[in-house]
């Protein structure tokens, strides 16, 4: 049984006081559980099929063909018209879809409409679709998804590099410290966008090779806290009787300095999320992102100015993002307040 020291426990408790950034957290971890398991409730396929008897589940299945159902065709059924058909024969056979019955990449072309068309109750496309008949909201959803993965796995990426150099810069100096000062300085001068220009160019970048980019050029941030972190806790007193009683220097930065160090390091977590979605979303607006079809709020705010008539577009990216990134703040900013230093110090 973990057993949280009493220190950990207040920084809890004053977490959880500061409302906003508490429920700001518990909302926003409802979403990203919602947005892991978005098949269930946006998909073309359907969650349950009741035809003669048996009962389907297509959802968790590859593919059934239309001859499964009595229907004329070898490829994969279509749920939605198998449901209408089922309606109009009056029979006990059942087809049971999804919230949302359309996936992030399927194209509804209409008779008689051109995309991208409206908000439409009847139709099942409760955000509209955008200029490819794709569904709005299923493409908000996964490109949520996309975007609180790219910037979690970009976090953990910066932080193991970025605490590793700069916890050897403070801890070791000497000339370590300053080869790894001058890297840090030239490399931050070079201009980042280029680079992704020059490699768009040649190549389509997919998800991993933009983490690369981003996680080549987002280390140094967190190299310079924990450098000063490191140089502040290694000329503590606790730090010098670990020294006089034999630690080796492993113990030391891993038993004393990063446990001392750890305000820091979570400080920043919900502004560099933050940072990462916006990152991300940028690129894919300016064209240098994802490649297509992949669902993204930047390719889907890019038709939105494209298409300044189909308002539904732009303003549901611009709200869901602004909502998002408005609760990743607020958790912020309560981390923040919940790690100070000032809180949980008594001066003698």
């Amino acid at each position: 049984m973990i057993r949280l020291k009493p220190v950990t426990l207040k920084r809890i408790k004053r977490f959880k006081s500061i409302k906003r950034g508490y429920y700001s957290f518990v909302f926003l971890m409802i979403l990203i559980g919602l947005s892991l398991v978005a098949e269930l409730y946006i998909n073309s396929k359907a969650l349950m099929v009741r035809y003669e008897g048996n009962t389907y589940f297509p959802i968790f299945a590859d593919v059934y063909p239309g001859k499964t159902f009595g229907l004329d065709y070898e490829y994969e059924t279509n749920y939605r018209k198998l449901r209408e058909k089922f309606k109009e024969e009056g029979s006990d056979n059942k087809v049971y879809m999804p919230l949302i019955e359309f996936n992030a990449f399927e194209n509804d072309f209409r008779e008689g409409e051109y995309p991208p068309t409206a908000p439409s109750w009847e139709d099942g496309h409760y955000l509209g679709t955008d200029s490819t008949g794709r569904d709005v909201l299923a493409r908000l959803i996964y490109g949520f998804r996309t975007a609180i993965a790219f910037s979690v796995i970009l976090l953990l990426v910066n932080y193991v590099i970025g605490i590793s150099i700069g916890c050897l810069m403070g801890f070791v100096g000497g000339w370590f410290d300053l080869f790894f000062q001058r890297i840090i300085e030239i490399w931050s001068n070079v201009p980042f966008l280029y680079i992704v220009i020059i490699i768009s160019s040649i190549m389509i970048p997919n998800f991993t090779v933009l983490i690369g980019i981003m996680a080549f050029f987002g280390w140094m941030n967190m190299t310079w806290y924990m450098r000063t972190a490191t140089y502040k806790e290694k000329a503590r007193e606790y730090v010098m009787a670990a020294k006089s009683l034999g630690a080796s220097k492993t113990r030391i930065i891993f038993n004393h300095i990063l446990p001392n160090s750890v305000s820091i390091i979570v400080t920043f977590i919900p502004f560099a999320i933050a940072g990462g979605i916006m990152a991300l979303t940028a690129l894919d607006y300016l064209g240098f992102g994802l490649p297509a079809p992949t669902p993204s709020w930047g390719e889907l705010l890019r038709q939105g100015q494209k298409y300044l008539d189909a308002k539904w577009i732009s303003v549901s990216v611009v709200v869901f993002m602004v909502l998002i990134l408005m609760m990743v703040t607020f958790v912020g900013e309560a981390v923040r307040e919940a790690f100070d230093p000032k809180k949980h110090t008594t001066y003698e």
